[in-house]
């Protein structure tokens, strides 16, 4: 038998929702969101990798925002997922209720393909569930541009109309679906417009235009127990095919239809307007393309950065250790210069009494002392020759260079 190449590395995507979880507002359901956790290669603590969005007035969510992750044969990449109930647009995660949390590994999540384990909270019990469906992604550079209406749908209210919204699920290799995109809720229309969205193939159908799509439009309520008011099948081979009868859905609600027999006539429908796929571009594609980055860099010699010969300043002048300048200089410069061909970057500085006499303030000169060329060539040489020859003063006045800077990026395009 042959030998196969397997990569041990691939990208994988988590999908997240969580069932009964408990329930800790008075007056309305929890809020929840979802944080991921990750504990870097070397490390026993775990750093935030990404948040989910919050769901509000629901005790079982399903995230449309998934976790994507490269998995490591090699290394056991262990990672935590925390529930909190979002009380507030605070971003600290422990001025919120937390609802219980679960640890894994990323080799137990790709293997499994499905988990479903109780989320843990000492001194509660009855926390909920929490269900991770992982799978590996493609190397899809597509997404979905789309748009939707929605014609005569079903509306219960006597005195109001309805506000409704679309929910679109993806079908995973287990057979189960998972939610990856809600439009925009669309106010008191039974004939409502959907906003376009864009969204990558690779997280919306896993970049197989022949998956097995459910789309559920929702009527809205503000409890957070929307209603179901039709369902419809489709695929993104389908679907970019654009306005056409076979892209109008007639939408149904099996209950309903179950229930009222033949006089069920269906949630009305929803079409769609305008669809069509692009490629999505990488950064790397663009540098391969032979895109190049140019710095502007502009420094404040404006004497509130403090004397430097004090060790506090920012501008101390030290032989054996960089000031704060001249480091941040070099994080940022020594990166782009790998993206520029010549290495030459317009350099100035502003807040400076200028040599021979002094008496003069300027809040626009060029560092490497020509009058005429501000470039300097890559970023190491040219700030402690201009800081001995300059006077620190003020004040601070940024609109000079940012004009200069505005110009320069027109003259460059």
């Amino acid at each position: 038998m042959a030998a196969t190449s397997v990569s041990p590395t691939f990208l994988v995507e988590i999908s997240i929702c969580s069932r009964n979880l408990r329930d800790t507002d008075v007056f309305s359901k929890s809020d929840p969101m979802c944080i991921v956790y990750y504990q870097p290669f070397g490390s026993n603590r775990y750093a935030e990798l990404k948040r989910t969005e919050c769901i509000d007035n629901t005790l079982n969510p399903e995230f449309a925002t998934k976790i994507p992750i490269t998995f490591h044969f090699e290394e056991q990449q262990k990672l935590k997922f925390s529930l909190v109930d979002i009380d507030s647009t605070n971003t600290n995660v422990e001025d919120h209720d937390f609802l219980g949390d679960f640890e894994c590994t990323l080799a137990q999540l790709v293997s499994s393909g499905r988990v479903e384990k109780p989320l843990v909270n000492p001194g509660y019990t009855n926390n909920g569930s929490i269900i991770l469906t992982t799978e590996e992604l493609n190397s899809c550079k597509e997404e979905l541009v789309i748009q939707f209406t929605g014609k005569k749908l079903e509306n219960t209210h006597w005195f109001s109309s309805i506000s409704t919204f679309l929910e679109f699920y993806k079908s995973n290799e287990s057979g189960i679906y998972s939610v990856v995109y809600r439009t925009p809720t669309v106010n008191y229309s039974v004939d409502p417009v959907y906003k376009e969205f864009s969204v990558p193939l690779r997280t919306f159908c896993g970049g197989d235009y022949d998956r097995n799509m459910k789309v559920i439009c929702r009527e809205f309520i503000s409890s957070g127990d929307h209603k179901e008011i039709g369902t419809f099948y489709t695929t993104v081979r389908k679907l970019t095919a654009g306005p056409s009868p076979d892209n109008t859905y007639k939408i149904i609600n099996e209950h309903k239809q179950k229930k009222k027999g033949r006089s069920y006539k269906g949630g009305g429908q929803v079409i769609v307007n305008r669809a069509h796929v692009k490629q999505i571009f990488s950064f790397v594609d663009y540098i391969k393309g032979g895109t190049e980055i140019n710095a502007f860099i502009a420094i404040d010699f404006t004497a509130s950065n403090g004397n430097p010969q004090d060790p506090k300043s920012l501008h101390f002048l030290n032989a054996n250790t960089p000031n704060q300048y001249c480091t941040a200089i070099q994080a940022v410069g020594t990166i782009i210069e790998d993206y520029d061909t010549d290495k030459f970057f317009p350099v100035l500085g502003f807040g400076a009494r200028m040599p021979p006499d002094y008496t003069t303030v300027s809040h626009e000169f060029f560092v490497n002392g020509d009058p005429t060329n501000p470039f300097c060539h890559r970023v190491q040489g040219f700030y402690f020759y201009i800081l001995s020859l300059v006077g620190l003063y003020g004040p601070v006045r940024v609109a000079p260079i940012v004009r200069r800077m505005c110009r320069f990026a027109q003259s460059h395009q």
